[in-house]
């Protein structure tokens, strides 16, 4: 199959084109690399745009003429959707919708939708389901519930074929060594965990230490970026074998503290992680972690690198490397 990965110089989107050369399709990268990386993109040609742009896009499903579509190109930062929310609105929803015309007008109707767990907001039973009610408190949640809402509105005015992935935390490198996480600025727990350890960062901060969770500390819900790149791949399967549109949680189940990630880091590293421990954020509920009953009963699909020692240890070797 060729398939346009939109955002496929990013993190997630570049685990996935290698997933899906390694699986014998061929990956066509759309990317403005505002946020993704052009030395990411190592499986297929890259077309570097805006998707805001419909009749660039046009040309580019003229000259490629593919059969599905990833869609990764979102912006993701939450504090900065609070205090710029107009970058989010313009880009996650007018630029997907954009998109799904110009699908339209060149004759593709498959689309895998990278979305979120942040399109829960805070629930008040665990673990997520994917019927949970979602109440996003961010811009950034609420705008990939809005694509998820058009991409319904779609399938029935149009006959869009889709589904949508919500992710939990993703984490993690290529285990090869050849893809790995490279934000600026870089805000997950993980990476910085790991630069504390490695002594190219501040000390690690654990905001909060008096939750209820087994050691204090707050539970996430850990998945490997090569667990999440097959699932697409899954989808994609799903999607061609006629499945019905949907959403599907990606996540483990197993919640992982942030003590934990602290004695994985030290240990692997096999360097004492220097951390403060400081006041709770507000809005940071004390556990979240997901049911993916749902993804395995229709798409066959577990994760098998996501326990928290494989995480690391391969996002370990990616940064003692020089990265992008």
């Amino acid at each position: 199959m060729r398939v346009l990965v939109v955002g496929g110089a990013g993190y997630i989107g570049s685990h996935a084109c290698k997933a899906l050369h390694n699986a014998g399709h061929q990956p066509i990268v759309v990317d403005s690399l505002v946020y993704g990386h052009r030395e990411a993109v190592k499986w297929g040609p890259l077309e570097v745009g805006d998707i805001g742009d419909g009749a660039w896009l046009d040309g580019v499903f003229t000259c490629h003429k593919p059969e599905v579509v990833m869609h990764f190109a979102a912006f993701a930062y939450v504090g900065e959707s609070v205090t710029d929310p107009a970058k989010y609105y313009h880009n996650n929803i007018t630029g997907t919708q954009t998109l799904l015309d110009a699908m339209r007008r060149n004759h593709v109707s498959k689309l895998i939708f990278s979305s979120t767990c942040a399109t829960y907001g805070e629930v008040d039973r665990l673990p997520i389901l994917e019927d949970t009610p979602r109440v996003p408190i961010n811009p950034y949640g609420y705008t990939k519930l809005v694509v998820e809402h058009m991409m319904a509105d779609y399938q029935v005015a149009y006959g869009l074929a889709w589904v949508a992935l919500r992710y939990f935390n993703a984490a993690g490198a290529d285990p090869d060594g050849e893809i790995g996480e490279s934000h600026d600025p870089e805000t997950h727990a993980i990476p910085l965990a790991i630069a504390a350890a490695l002594r190219r960062g501040d000390g690690f901060k654990v905001f909060g230490s008096d939750y209820d969770t087994p050691d204090g500390s707050a539970l996430r819900d850990y998945i490997h970026v090569t667990d999440l790149a097959d699932a697409h791949l899954k989808a994609m399967d799903y999607l061609l074998r006629g499945g019905s549109p949907t959403a599907f949680n990606l996540g483990t189940g197993k919640p992982t503290s942030v003590f934990e990630i602290i004695n994985a880091v030290s240990r692997i590293t096999g360097s004492n992680l220097p951390h403060d421990i400081v006041p709770r954020r507000a809005g940071d509920p004390p556990a979240l972690y997901a049911s993916a009953v749902k993804a395995k009963t229709f798409l066959g699909w577990e994760p098998i690198h996501s326990d928290i020692d494989t995480i690391v240890r391969t996002a370990v070797s990616w940064h003692r490397q020089p990265v992008y």
